[in-house]
């Protein structure tokens, strides 16, 4: 009797062998991304050996060349899977509506809860963006050029509705400078982390808000 094709091994009781391989690969694979960023963040691209991050997670150094061929490979990958989530995720944001104002609010709260809970990669892309290739700097930065937009355009929106005199131009500067706040976050001395996300959420939107 033939059994049917329905992902479960011969006597139903799982996935098959491939699949389970499959997914202690995925799983093996963003072990090493995060203790790339943790070891890049400390020490800096150039301070680490693919050696060093296989070896923090239990994977000798002929083996993690079966994950990635080479360093620049595994910042090339981590570098754009962040870009990648953070556009996604603040175009989710824009995409749900209301008003200026609480658009702008659920962004700030979106790159700070990417901030606290991925510092490294904050870090690793703040400092070594230009050890890409080519190829994922271009997109990297195109990625962010985008995400960038996208609070611009809200930023505008927001001040306009009770100033109704903020040009592109100067809504542009007031976000990079803000990034330029929030992103130093992770270099910051050490602090309560709740009194911290108050405390960025509030400089951010003052930022944003400035009157000159």
């Amino acid at each position: 009797m033939t059994v049917p094709d329905g992902g479960a091994g011969a006597a139903g009781t799982g996935p098959r062998p491939a699949t389970r391989r499959r997914a202690a690969k995925a799983a093996r694979r963003a072990e090493l991304l995060t203790a790339a960023a943790r070891q890049m963040a400390e020490r800096g691209f150039a301070g680490v050996r693919l050696e060093d991050i296989g070896g923090a997670v239990g994977v000798s150094g002929p083996a993690m060349y079966r994950h990635f061929s080479s360093k620049t490979e595994l910042l090339d990958e981590m570098l754009l899977d962040i870009s990648r989530r953070l556009y996604a995720g603040g175009h989710e944001v824009v995409a749900r509506g209301g008003t200026p104002d609480e658009t702008l609010d659920a962004l700030i709260a979106f790159h700070i809860d990417v901030l606290v809970t991925k510092p490294d990669l904050i870090t690793v892309q703040d400092r070594d963006l230009s050890s890409l290739t080519p190829a994922a700097n271009h997109e990297v930065r195109r990625l962010q050029r985008r995400y960038v937009e996208d609070w611009v355009e809200v930023t505008m929106a927001a001040v306009d509705a009770g100033t109704g005199r903020l040009d592109r131009a100067e809504a542009r500067v007031r976000v990079h400078a803000m990034f330029g706040l929030l992103n130093s976050s992770p270099r910051l001395p050490d602090f309560d982390a709740d009194r911290l996300r108050g405390l960025l959420t509030a400089m951010a939107a003052a930022a944003l808000h400035a009157r000159v």
